[in-house]
């Protein structure tokens, strides 16, 4: 069968490449092989303005958040399901020396327009919060919806293929590529944390992280902020809550560990001056770059091999305008960022 791209994963950035193709009247397939535990389907797919301790202005966000905000919102209308919505990020702020550093960051410069100072008793009786709390103007996608859907949508149009790509199996050159009886122009791996796995992009140094998250029960918090201090809980249904997430380098498997529970009930006691109960525990790996950029393009020996990935957990605000930019260069060759063009990793 022929088709103009082959796109290999369905987590956030194979997702939004596909459908970008597609509105650009691409003939696309996707081939995943399903994974419950990938890291687009444990993420709560939080978009914060602000990023780190020194709350510094998210890279590209002026660009990057219309779009985005404009592209889930078209995705949730074509699908039927709420895909994104904008939210309050409600930060109790943790210490006096984060008070100073928020104060100074978000009162003046480009973050102003994305934070506000927050009524710290209004949430008093549920949170602890004795150095006050601010308000960070965000946004969730979620996923949980989005990611289910977008799947149903290709298969039920013959988009889909569900299963494991194996590398051996693949054939190309520079006039396209054949795997098995599927032809392309060319073959875009999305795979997540499974790139490390590809013989064709072993020259990238991608830095595999494990995180954890929990699923907790509040009862009789109902808020459709998110809450924010040394974790971050994100509204799922009524009095339900994700919670997260670890940040771990070394890590022997992907199963959910008790140090890993333990750390974030410390962190969820911490925040809340309420009881609460534990319903879930997942884990799972991300992929990023050494330099926090997505990675993207084709590769220069092999140009009917592309690479769209390294969103690391800024995917959901990076990954609907990246993903417009590979598009383009893609189907018009326009130049890509420099500081995300794959080629940075072979013109070394």
């Amino acid at each position: 069968m022929e088709y103009d791209y082959l796109v290999v994963g369905q987590g956030i950035a194979g997702t939004m490449l596909s459908y970008s193709l597609l509105q650009a009247g691409q003939r696309v397939l996707v081939i995943d092989a399903y994974k419950p535990n990938s890291a687009s389907r444990i993420a709560a797919g939080v978009i914060n303005p602000v990023s780190g301790r020194r709350f510094e202005m998210a890279w590209l966000y002026n660009e990057l958040y219309p779009f985005a905000k404009q592209t889930y919102t078209q995705m949730g209308q074509l699908l039927g399901v709420p895909a994104f919505t904008e939210r309050d990020i409600w930060m109790a702020l943790p210490s006096e020396q984060l008070r100073t550093a928020f104060n100074n960051k978000t009162t003046q410069g480009p973050a102003r327009q994305y934070t506000c100072p927050a009524d710290a008793a209004l949430m008093d009786a549920w949170l602890q919060q004795p150095f006050g709390a601010a308000i960070v103007k965000g946004a969730t996608v979620l996923l949980h919806h989005l990611l289910p859907a977008w799947r149903r949508y290709l298969a039920e149009r013959e988009l889909l293929l569900e299963t494991q790509l194996h590398p051996a199996a693949l054939l190309h050159n520079a006039a396209g590529v054949q795997y098995r009886r599927l032809r392309a122009r060319a073959i875009i791996f999305c795979e997540g944390a499974q790139i490390i796995h590809n013989p064709w992009f072993t020259q990238i140094p991608f830095l595999l992280n494990k995180g954890e998250v929990l699923q907790v029960r509040v009862p009789g918090l109902q808020t459709e902020n998110i809450l924010k201090k040394s974790i971050t809980l994100v509204p799922q249904a009524p009095e339900v809550f994700w919670a997260g997430s670890t940040f771990v380098w070394d890590y022997t498997d992907e199963a959910p560990t008790p140090e890993k529970r333990a750390f974030l009930e410390q962190g969820i006691q911490q925040m809340l001056k309420v009881p609460y109960t534990v319903l879930n525990q997942q884990a799972g790996i991300r992929p990023s770059g050494k330099d926090r950029r997505p990675i993207m393009g084709l590769h220069p020996q092999h140009p009917a091999l592309g690479l769209f990935n390294g969103l690391g957990t800024k995917g959901c605000s990076l990954a609907p305008y990246m993903a417009h930019l590979l598009t383009m260069h893609l189907l018009q060759g326009a130049p890509l960022p420099p500081e995300t063009d794959i080629k940075r990793y072979f013109n070394r």
